[in-house]
């Protein structure tokens, strides 16, 4: 994402406690590489939309790959406004007797984009499916399809521009 597009969001969300604040971009990417879903905010026509997605997340790129349909309504929102927020939770649980949270959570923002080249299309995948499945063995075997497995779905980029972090606790 260009510098130029990036929109500056008003950090309320910490001005109560900035104490909370995560800045350790260590600590940022440990959030993004053990969460497993992503929960994604979209909006066209002043409609909102929302899903939950499973992710692979690429830290060099600082990018998250999520894979799809070749249709549907959350490629129908991206098409008409690529622009995004989302959020990915480390539930720690709740600390009983103590009225407590313990979590870790990042809200980012970014645009969402369908990867249209092939190799960057089986990089996401590979991406995607190594963030999720640690038996090396199974992912051998899903990264092996054939260009007709790629050719059945979509890959998407979602390219994070800023990002806020917060721990409670």
């Amino acid at each position: 994402m260009k510098m130029e597009d990036r929109v500056k969001i008003p950090r309320y969300h910490m001005h109560n406690r900035p104490d909370r604040e995560i800045h350790d971009q260590t600590v940022i990417d440990e959030i993004l590489m053990n969460g497993k879903f992503c929960v994604i905010s979209m909006c066209t026509d002043n409609e909102p939309y929302i899903v939950t997605l499973s992710y692979g997340y690429d830290s060099v790129r600082n990018s998250l790959f999520f894979h799809c349909a070749k249709e549907g309504l959350k490629l129908d929102f991206i098409s008409q406004n690529p622009r995004v927020c989302a959020t990915i939770i480390e539930d720690k649980g709740y600390a009983v007797n103590e009225c407590a949270h313990n979590y870790k959570t990042a809200v980012f923002w970014g645009t969402m984009c369908v990867v249209t080249e092939p190799d960057e299309k089986k990089h996401g995948m590979e991406i995607l499916i190594s963030h999720l499945e640690k038996e090396q063995q199974v992912r051998m075997d899903k990264l092996r399809k054939s260009e007709e497995f790629y050719s059945i779905m979509e890959v998407l980029r979602l390219d994070i521009g800023q990002i806020h972090c917060k721990e409670g606790r």
